[in-house]
């Protein structure tokens, strides 16, 4: 049968990464391609002692129907802790408990754009994102992403042309390419996005995971506007399986995007919520944090170091400061995506060619991006000394 899809998804296509993460099915490929938390990060024993005295305790709230709000008690917990950075104003904003911050980000376009409004993005940014973007027919334009943040001159040339309704940035450790937006260009976003009547959707999955430098404000904390919505998840600091997120803005805008959830999936895991909640009760978070912040300090650093040892320097990357993503660049002119097949079908490797996370995968890049979260060490040494035989074979040394 000729099955005719809707419009909303008939231009849709399969992630690249899911289609690189097919060939990791083979136990001899060493995967550079996903993005998950390193397996050494899961407090498993604590999970497994609180989930336990979860169904000691209650165990009918957590097999019952909930609120679409979320779980009252975390939700006050997350206003607080938001609150004490200036990410919470009382009286002004609320938080919703959504499934992971894919489904926040999903959500925000529902509830705010039309057909063909203007959503503009990061080019590179998150394929996660911009494909819920893309599900609502929204004119998805892409704006220059320098090493500092959006290039601000472009930013204001998007919009002025009018209709801009979000601007989705991700400013810390963004992934692909583990960049930083600045605090100056945090400042200016946040005022081309007053002065145009845009609002700013923050996602910050990474930003607990910084591993050198020094902490930015947040665009939330600067907005004095109610412009900013504020994405974040326990995916990054606790587990994504248990695909718990939030997010805080606007009153007004929470109460529609309850309506949203209720008619998507009612509410989020309440067993999951309570367990996020519990945890962050029975733990001391910033010594959790540091904790996390050390497994990937000393990973990053290994891969870095092996890049350095193996890589071509042809080869150009960046050292992020927090994150889960190395940025890599070949010279000018090469063909990235045969280097990324090469990568995976000849020497076992696989990275994620960056044209998966540009506007349109039509759009030229000659980028790819590594994850040196998942892999062991000793995957991390043998995959960087593939990538180098590779890259040398390939663009000499």
């Amino acid at each position: 049968m000729n099955y005719k899809f809707s419009e909303k998804v008939s231009h849709l296509q399969a992630s690249a990464i899911r289609e690189i993460l097919k060939f990791t099915v083979d136990p001899e490929v060493i995967s550079f391609a996903a993005g998950n938390p390193a397996p050494e990060a899961f407090p498993t024993e604590l999970l497994t002692k609180l989930s336990a005295e979860i169904f000691s305790e209650n165990p009918i709230l957590a097999l019952q129907y909930s609120i679409s709000e979320g779980y009252p008690q975390l939700r006050d917990l997350l206003k607080k802790e938001l609150a004490k950075k200036g990410e919470f104003v009382e009286g002004r904003d609320d938080l919703i408990i959504t499934s992971g911050a894919q489904q926040a980000n999903e959500l925000a376009a529902k509830v705010l754009c039309n057909e063909k409004d203007v959503l503009v993005a990061e080019a590179p940014s998150f394929i996660g994102s911009l494909n819920a973007f893309k599900s609502y027919n929204v004119d998805l334009k892409g704006v220059t992403l320098c090493k500092d943040g959006l290039d601000i001159d472009e930013l204001e040339d998007v919009l002025k042309q009018g209709n801009v309704k979000l601007i989705y940035v991700i400013p810390n450790f963004q992934n692909p390419t583990g960049r930083t937006t600045s605090l100056e260009k945090r400042k200016a976003m946040y005022e081309l996005a007053k002065k145009y009547g845009a609002i700013i959707l923050e996602d910050n999955p990474y930003g607990d995971l910084r591993i050198s430098g020094e902490n930015v404000p947040s665009i939330k904390s600067m907005d004095k506007d109610g412009i900013v919505m504020y994405s974040r998840t326990f995916s990054k600091i606790l587990a994504p399986g248990i695909r718990v997120g939030y997010i805080s803005a606007p009153k007004e805008i929470i109460s529609k995007m309850v309506v949203c959830k209720q008619v998507s999936d009612v509410h989020s895991n309440i067993w999951a919520q309570l367990l996020a909640y519990k945890f962050m009760n029975n733990v001391d978070m910033n010594e959790h944090i540091k904790g996390l912040q050390s497994i990937y300090r000393k990973k990053c650093g290994l891969m870095i170091s092996e890049m350095k040892k193996n890589f071509s320097s042809k080869i150009a990357f960046e050292e992020p400061q927090g994150g889960l993503f190395i940025w890599c660049t070949l010279p000018d002119g090469c063909d990235m995506p045969e280097f990324c097949k090469k990568a995976v079908s000849e020497y076992k490797v696989a990275v994620v060619p960056g044209n998966a996370f540009m506007i349109s995968e039509s759009d030229k890049t000659s980028s790819f991006r590594l994850n040196f979260s998942t892999p062991t060490d000793e995957q991390i040494i043998r995959g960087c000394e593939y990538l180098g035989k590779l890259s040398k074979d390939m663009f000499g040394e």
